[in-house]
């Protein structure tokens, strides 16, 4: 058994001077993924699936600015020297609360443009985000970034790792705690119980699958923040990540209760469909 694996090269194709990254191939595996998953769920809902297709095109590029942005902004102190390198998102450096907002402030718009209940596309496309960074979080494993403290082989070995897994968390020379994986872990059980409760009656008032998503990867993130040392930071004590988890799930739950003392909501159930003959 080879317990000295090389570290997983972050490139898949290299063409002269084309280039594929296993960061651009994993993060696009997961939003073909995502479509799927949200066309199926919207043809239950009623919603014809070319909305989801130009919901796509105007909220992906529009996340993945907004996701490069916020972390250039706080690490703007590097990039001021480095401004070539503002664009060079397969290196890495991305944020996903950056790429959430800014994906959610396009289905807003777009859906009140199309007429559509902007808490029934939130409920469809919640649970597949939350599985796309759940799948996002191993390109940062091949980039070697979200990563804990500093650790051993032994440890990483006593927790029963595979041995490629510790030895891609051997960064400069230092074994780092896989923080990625816990994040991913906790982003893809979630997913697993959102989309076996969903359905269930009685369970869901419109809306509240979307405000699930948001408290349970705001807990998550919170606490799995705390164990990173790649932080992006505001001074020298205040983590964003943890910061925005903490506002996010607080507003959440506040929305929640106002939402069911007002009454009125309908239960998130798919429609019965009829099969044409």
């Amino acid at each position: 058994m080879n317990n000295n694996l090389a570290a997983i090269d972050p490139l898949a194709i290299k063409w002269g001077p084309f280039a594929v990254h296993w960061y651009g191939v994993i993060i696009g595996t997961a939003v073909l993924l995502a479509l799927w998953l949200s066309v199926r769920e919207g043809r239950r809902q009623g919603i014809d699936e070319d909305y989801f297709y130009g919901l796509l095109l105007w909220a992906l590029p529009v996340a993945i600015i907004c996701a490069r942005l916020y972390y250039v902004i706080f690490q703007w102190s590097y990039y001021a020297s480095h401004p070539a390198e503002i664009i060079a998102v397969w290196d890495g450096g991305i944020a996903i609360y950056g790429g959430i907002i800014g994906g959610a402030v396009v289905l807003y718009f777009y859906c009140r443009y199309h007429y559509l209940s902007v808490w029934t596309m939130l409920d469809i496309v919640a649970p597949t985000v939350l599985l796309g960074q759940g799948l996002g979080r191993w390109g940062n494993f091949i980039n070697q970034e979200a990563f804990g403290k500093a650790t051993t082989k032994v440890a990483l070995q006593a927790a029963h790792l595979p041995q490629w897994l510790i030895q891609q968390m051997d960064v400069g020379g230092v074994y780092r705690t896989p923080t990625f994986l816990y994040e991913s872990l906790w982003d893809l059980t979630g997913f697993a119980l959102i989309m076996l409760l969903r359905h269930r009656f009685h369970l869901f008032k419109r809306g509240e699958i979307a405000l699930t998503y948001v408290i349970w990867y705001g807990c998550g993130r919170f606490v799995i923040e705390g164990l990173r040392t790649d932080s992006l930071m505001i001074g020298s004590t205040i983590r964003v990540s943890q910061l925005l988890s903490l506002v996010f799930v607080m507003a959440a739950v506040i929305l929640w209760v106002a939402r069911r003392r007002r009454g009125g909501l309908v239960w998130y159930n798919p429609p019965t469909v009829r099969k044409e003959k």
